[in-house]
């Protein structure tokens, strides 16, 4: 009821650029009444990955049935045609009324590897292959002379006892992960398991505050938001979770909330 329970939906805006959105978890449908709102019509939205839990949203995202809305979508993959076949299995007359063909607003797509920096609507991105079951997409953007990330979905990438958090010096792909938030002004992290839990369900690619602590303190981040909370958790746990770091810096730690909205500085 405090924290919210809606699933990955994040909106970044640059001063005088188009929103640009991060994954459509059944956030999107409130985001998307609020973008009604707003005097702009075109918007760029970028998949991490393709769980339900980050496509839900997209059918109730309401900007998608205004005619003339532009809504360019950005894709982990290797075709065009792949991306829109993703995007098909839930708009195709079966799990939604509506097909994705016959959407009335102006619906481009294109497709986007790891390691390759990439331009939309004015903020400069990049993305890193994530470690999480079947594969997901993380993004750094960089607007404004800021730079903010957004790492979900992924599991540590090191085993207990290694890397980063045992106090040893990086796995390759912790190095890889470290020189990708370099420079990162907001880290916005997987978190959803507490440490304990986490140890109970390693193979389930997800991550925990402690983890992701290291990883930004590696990386020299400002700010770090623990975010995509376990679904049982309820508003107590978080409330301890919150108290818990509240007082930690370098990086300066926040529990993601549902609705919250923050500036990001250099």
């Amino acid at each position: 009821m405090r924290w919210g329970g809606n699933s990955s939906c994040v909106q970044v805006q640059g001063d005088g650029l188009a929103p640009l959105v991060f994954d459509m978890g059944t956030g999107a449908r409130g985001l998307g009444m609020s973008l009604l709102g707003s005097p702009g019509r075109e918007l760029d939205l970028l998949f991490s990955h393709f769980h339900m839990d980050h496509v839900f949203g997209f059918p109730f995202f309401v900007p998608i049935y205004v005619p003339g809305y532009k809504v360019r979508i950005t894709v982990p993959g290797y075709s065009v045609e792949e991306a829109r076949e993703k995007l098909s299995r839930y708009l195709n007359g079966m799990f939604h009324p509506t097909r994705l063909r016959d959407l009335p607003s102006e619906v481009s797509f294109s497709v986007v590897r790891p390691g390759a920096p990439f331009e939309r609507g004015g903020y400069l991105l990049e993305g890193l292959q994530l470690n999480h079951p079947g594969g997901a997409m993380g993004y750094t953007v960089q607007a404004d002379g800021v730079k903010l990330a957004y790492i979900t979905d992924t599991a540590p990438f090191a085993r207990p006892g290694e890397g980063l958090l045992a106090g040893e010096g990086p796995t390759p792909r912790e190095e890889a992960l470290v020189r990708f938030l370099s420079g990162c002004d907001t880290v916005i992290f997987d978190t959803m398991y507490e440490q304990a839990a986490y140890l109970e369900r390693m193979t389930w690619g997800h991550s925990f505050p402690e983890y992701a602590v290291a990883v930004a303190q590696a990386a020299g981040v400002h700010e770090l938001v623990l975010f995509h909370h376990a679904p049982e958790a309820d508003d107590d746990q978080l409330d301890a979770r919150a108290d818990y770091w509240r007082g930690h810096t370098a990086p300066r730690v926040i529990v993601a909330r549902e609705g919250a909205t923050m500036t990001v500085e250099g």
